[in-house]
């Protein structure tokens, strides 16, 4: 497989990922270097590409992925995976807010920490932050994995409706309608393995496995006043 450099600098978007896509049909392997945080870099990607971002991403990069294997330098902004299918997504800096949002498939790995509303709406795959994710961290998620390897902000996994949160390291408050639950020995295998393929697996972690409470899963207009309490 041969390399090939995509420059970025001020061209047109749509102009860059038409060369990007291009390169990977041919089988090459891109290198997409002066990214300048543009927006809306690599998205759509095919199963089997392989591309790196050398620098920092704006919004929506590996949005839409459907089997590429992606990497980015440094940082990424706003829903970085967004919708994203199938796929690894490696993220050697840190992560704007919804990251992963919508995606349901594949597997995003940030390095550093992850902004708010970290997998919201999330329907599959699995979210690995080494660093801490924001406030409302899987917000109305319905499937899933988020671990977070150095704590979580407020109001985590804030009306979550499936899916799982998974944190080693403190919880600055718990959204609504979700709660701490003792994870399994299988469960925790599971995740450990999968640490452990990423090369950060300690055996150390000592996990807070959230879940939904399960309040807001059923409601009836006369109990609007108490179900907007919750």
């Amino acid at each position: 497989m041969s390399e090939v450099i995509v420059t970025v600098k001020d061209r047109p978007i749509r102009e860059v990922n038409r060369e990007i896509k291009a390169a990977l049909a041919e089988g090459n392997k891109v290198i997409v270097r002066d990214t300048r945080s543009r927006h809306n870099l690599g998205v759509g990607l095919p199963p089997g590409a392989d591309i790196r971002f050398e620098g920092s991403v704006g919004y929506y990069c590996g949005g839409l992925n459907d089997g590429a294997n992606i990497e980015v330098e440094r940082n990424v902004g706003w829903s970085c995976g967004e919708a994203m299918a199938s796929g690894e997504i490696l993220v050697n800096g840190y992560a704007g807010m919804s990251l992963g949002a919508s995606m349901r498939g594949g597997l995003i790995h940030v390095k550093g920490d992850a902004g708010p509303r970290c997998g919201v709406a999330m329907k599959g795959g699995d979210i690995v932050v080494e660093g801490k994710i924001g406030y409302m961290a899987g917000f109305m998620s319905h499937a899933g994995r988020i671990i977070a390897l150095s704590g979580a902000g407020e109001a985590c996994a804030d009306s979550l409706w499936g899916g799982e949160v998974w944190v080693a390291g403190p919880i600055e408050s718990l959204g609504v309608d979700s709660k701490v639950v003792e994870p399994s020995s299988q469960e925790i295998a599971s995740v450990e393995k999968l640490l452990d393929e990423l090369g950060l697996g300690d055996n150390s972690h000592q996990w807070q496995k959230i879940v939904s409470a399960q309040r807001l899963w059923h409601f009836e207009s006369r109990d609007a006043s108490a179900w907007l309490m919750i």
